[in-house]
């Protein structure tokens, strides 16, 4: 275990880059020899879209990166921070920084995302694709990028994790992001078993229906135990009830123009059928 935390403490960036393309290319593969849904659409220029808006996160990611090492070797420095508490072994360390940075820096800002107004109008724009594939995994809009980093140093303060522990986190999570919204099924009936500990495909794609109350459903990244405790956790058995988008922003001139998904959090709010916040 000590070897594995040495070595993401000083991950080269080759092994990030090989894992995260490496990954996003395997399942682009596997989603196009056996696709979960036959979409028509471009598969070309949708991936061209949402990969746009992972350039911007990529960005914000390495402008805020001194932000998340300063606080790492701040709370390392000063054993200041949840691990810190009590003495532990170094795999229970890991085993519990992991999951922790995952409640807070995943799960927490996904549900105030959806619970706040005008955090839902930045994240509105991941949930505005109508061909979920796992390229999707990659669509946010620069804000939210901001805000996702934000609570993760957050976690990173009040857990003490020291980088080993965030690099290995941000790897992990970075692969969920590809298996979880591939358009295709490859747990195949173990989806649902799975699911009593990890985020799956299945899962996940509920959260992708278009309208609610399975919009607000399954906040997890990594692992579901979080939306199974705090009652959040929905399991669909029959795929074909899900329904990709989301109901105000179902007119493709809407959700796949980079223009008007940028300005999606700065226009008017639209209420929904179904509004969890009401009208402007």
């Amino acid at each position: 275990m000590e070897e594995l935390i040495d070595f993401f403490t000083e991950v080269p960036r080759w092994f990030r880059a090989t894992v995260i393309i490496g990954g996003l290319l395997g399942f682009w593969i596997l989603e196009g020899i056996v696709p979960l849904y036959q979409f028509q659409y471009n598969k070309l220029k949708h991936a061209g879209v949402n990969l746009l808006f992972t350039l911007s996160t990529v960005v914000i990611a390495f402008a805020m990166a001194g932000l998340l090492l300063l606080a790492s070797d701040t709370v390392a420095q000063n054993q200041f921070g949840l691990l810190y508490l009590i003495d532990m072994p170094l795999w229970l360390q890991v085993v519990i920084g992991v999951l922790l940075m995952d409640l807070i820096g995943a799960y927490l800002i996904h549900l105030v995302e959806h619970k706040v107004k005008w955090l839902w109008k930045f994240h509105l724009v991941h949930h505005s694709d109508t061909n979920i594939d796992v390229t999707s995994g990659l669509r946010h809009h620069p804000g939210e990028a901001v805000f996702r980093m934000i609570f993760t140093i957050c976690a990173v303060i009040l857990i003490g994790a020291p980088m080993g522990i965030i690099m290995l986190y941000q790897t992990l999570s970075g692969l969920f992001a590809h298996l979880t919204h591939t358009n295709t099924s490859p747990l195949g009936k173990w989806d649902k078993t799975f699911s009593y500990l990890f985020v799956t495909p299945d899962m996940h794609k509920v959260h992708h229906h278009y309208t609610q109350p399975w919009t607000d459903t399954n906040y997890g990244n990594i692992f579901s135990i979080w939306d199974r405790l705090f009652g959040t956790f929905q399991y669909v058995d029959d795929m074909s009830q899900i329904k990709y988008g989301i109901d105000t922003h179902m007119k493709p001139e809407e959700n796949s123009r980079i223009g008007n998904l940028l300005a999606i959090p700065f226009q008017k709010y639209r209420v929904p059928p179904e509004s969890k916040f009401g009208s402007e």
